[in-house]
């Protein structure tokens, strides 16, 4: 008689107990079938052809077990990569939104620099009218200095001929100084052999040496214009005359230290009131 119960407890140790069960009630019944037609050897080669199939059955369970926690790897696996495609798509998404913004942001400088554009056409169209009305002024502003000067030389011709006719009288009395011939305004050669006018000049004697009177009439007299007087004419006229008397005339002066500017520079000055 088999012992069916020993059997089942030897194979749910290695597999579940149903399956267990089954193996040991088909062991039991072929073992009744075999008992009176099956030899010893038989049995003994039945019973190895069972161990087989339990062993079968435990690498068949153990490879289901594999497979199963392989199935479970394969799912977190997924689980984790279905997350990380979350995070992709939410990615995209932020930077779909990145994209809209940097467009719009594009699109609002691209305004902005439309109306930059705009703007310097018109600064460009303003400075036009600016150069062209600068222009003018510059036109109108040298009509003004040539009326001016032509103004201030009427003025300096009227203040010289005034001194022609009072300048005989002022020199006898200030400094003993006879003017020989009518003090006058003409060109002359400077010591370079070229023209230069001289806008008074005239002979005179003084202790009986023989000087030339030169000078020039200024409505407004200023340092600049002495030293003008003295680069331009007197300068130039050295050696020309043996001696000269430089003279200035003039209504008034730019500063009070005008006057003893020109005493330094050895030129005698003459206002109009002395006249």
């Amino acid at each position: 008689m088999i012992n069916t119960l020993r059997i089942f407890d030897e194979l749910k140790e290695t597999m579940e107990a149903k399956a267990a069960q089954k193996i040991a009630e088909i062991i039991g019944m072929l073992y009744e079938d075999l008992q009176n037609t099956v030899t010893k050897k038989e049995f003994n080669e039945l019973k190895d052809i069972v161990g087989e199939l339990a062993e079968a059955q435990k690498r068949t369970e153990q490879r289901v077990n594999e497979l199963t926690e392989a199935q479970k790897r394969t799912e977190q696996r997924v689980n984790e990569l279905a997350e990380a495609q979350k995070r992709t798509e939410q990615r995209i998404n932020e930077l779909a939104e990145a994209q809209k913004r940097t467009e719009q942001r594009v699109n609002e400088l691209a305004e902005a620099q439309k109306r930059t554009e705009q703007r310097v056409n018109e600064l460009a169209e303003a400075q036009k009218r600016t150069e062209e009305e600068l222009r003018k002024l510059v036109q109108d502003h040298r009509e003004t200095r040539r009326q001016l000067g032509g103004l201030a030389m009427v003025v300096g011709y009227t203040l010289e001929n005034e001194a022609y006719k009072a300048l005989p009288r002022l020199l006898k009395e200030d400094y003993n100084i006879s003017v020989k011939d009518k003090l006058r305004r003409q060109y002359v050669k400077d010591n370079q052999g070229k023209y230069i006018e001289v806008n008074i000049v005239g002979k005179a004697s003084k202790s009986g040496k023989e000087i030339v009177i030169v000078g020039e009439g200024k409505s407004q007299l200023s340092k600049n214009d002495i030293d003008r007087f003295r680069n331009k004419k007197l300068n130039r006229l050295e050696g020309v005359f043996k001696e000269m008397f430089p003279l200035l005339v003039t209504h008034m002066t730019t500063n009070p230290d005008v006057e003893e500017y020109a005493k330094k520079k050895g030129i005698t000055l003459y206002y109009s009131y002395d006249f």
